[in-house]
């Protein structure tokens, strides 16, 4: 059999998170490379409850269920919304199978082959591989640890007559950085003044360090929920448990119930049993107290990879220092290229991924991600010693 697939799937590249993760299986390689939440917080035991009250309502709770999801859970997150202003009601929501599907859901609705969308540079990786798989251009635009270049950005839109912008403005994935608040409004102005569709992906929001201040969405800065430039998607992968896979959508209902069409065609709807199961889980467990718990722990284990890496002294290596998320975003010397530095870390014993792959255009290529909420505190000392291992042995043979 010659199997003739689709021109599209020439477009399609693997994960590069995915690829480093399959290193780590069952070797005694140290992750810092996957968003991976700590696994010690999962809250099994509530969840093993929560699955057995949903199973106790019948054979219902394993029947077919609605595409824009289970009615009572999508009640709790308009309520949730609403505590960040967000004032949606079930018609302007979708529940997804993770967020990622309510990214690929709006590209099928919003966008065509060749349609061009404004990205952050770096951004999300999973994100520039679904543009690149449905043949959307990506073009970025130049920004500082405050959010988007605003001039850069009407050049963009002058230039490109784009239909979207994808951005994730609070602890955004690779580099940790907040938008200010004068740049989410003046990307708002922009978008809404030239009818560009924001996509605001928001899986870190929950988890921040410095307290109580105050990251406002910028679907909630604009007029809402109807007419609004901004679809809104969140997850549950960080703050409960990634096996979920539920996450949500929200937006004007014309959008939002365009993309339950669409979800019809790709997968009916997700999974209802587990849609239940977190409704139950949620309906008695103290979200607020667990994420707090969460933000602790992880505050402190940023803190702690932040003084390792302080101590080893590299010469022309920086680093930020998040104010909440996942990710230390590393700056390495130009002689260092991250992917050929990987293999070396690989041999030593540790794995991270290189930035390469979250450029929409001009890598920089000695960048790398580094996640400090998977592993307790013995095992990241471990993962960075390696690492310097193996900045050393990659320093040695390429100054020689």
């Amino acid at each position: 059999m010659e199997y003739a697939f689709s021109q599209s799937v020439g477009a399609l590249s693997s994960s590069a998170v995915r690829e480093i993760l399959k290193l780590t299986q069952g070797t005694p390689v140290l992750s810092l490379a996957g968003g991976l939440p700590a696994e010690e917080f999962f809250p099994l035991e509530e969840m093993k409850a929560a699955f057995d009250r949903a199973l106790s309502q019948g054979p219902k709770s394993l029947q077919y269920g609605l595409t824009d999801g289970y009615l009572p859970l999508r009640e709790w997150v308009a309520s949730r919304m609403k505590q960040k202003n967000m004032n949606v009601g079930v018609e302007n929501m979708l529940l997804t199978t993770g967020s990622q599907q309510a990214v690929d859901l709006l590209c099928r609705v919003y966008l065509d082959e060749g349609d061009v969308v404004l990205v952050e540079n770096p951004t999300y990786l999973a994100a520039l591989q679904l543009f690149q798989f449905r043949g959307i251009r990506a073009i970025p635009v130049e920004g500082d640890d405050e959010g988007m270049d605003m001039e850069d950005l009407a050049r963009k839109i002058a230039q490109y007559r784009p239909k979207m912008a994808y951005v994730i403005p609070t602890f955004a994935n690779p580099t940790g950085k907040v938008w200010s608040l004068e740049r989410r409004l003046g990307l708002l102005r922009q978008c809404r003044d030239n009818n560009i569709l924001i996509l605001e992906d928001d899986p870190y929001g929950e988890i921040q360090f410095d307290g109580e201040a105050p990251y406002p969405t910028i679907f909630s800065l604009d007029q809402h929920p109807e007419g609004s430039a901004v679809v809104y998607t969140s997850t549950f992968s960080k703050t409960v448990a990634p096996a979920l896979r539920i996450g949500w959508a929200i937006g004007d209902a014309q959008v939002i119930q365009t993309m339950v069409r669409a979800k019809q065609a790709v997968d009916l709807h997700s999974s209802s049993i587990d849609q239940i199961a977190l409704h139950q889980l949620l309906s008695r467990f103290d979200l607020d107290a667990h994420i707090s718990k969460i933000r602790a722990a992880y505050q402190e284990r940023m803190e702690w990879m932040h003084q390792l890496l302080a101590s080893k002294n590299w010469s022309g290596i920086t680093w930020n220092k998040p104010r909440g998320g996942m990710f230390l975003w590393v700056k390495l010397p130009e002689h260092i290229h991250s992917e050929k530095l990987l293999a070396q870390a690989v041999r030593e014993g540790v794995a991270f991924v290189p930035g390469i792959p979250f450029y929409a255009a001009e890598p920089q290529v000695n960048t790398m991600r580094l996640n400090y909420t998977l592993l307790n505190r013995e095992d990241t000392k471990l993962a960075i010693d390696r690492l310097d291992s193996a900045i050393a042995a990659y320093t040695a043979v390429v100054t020689q």
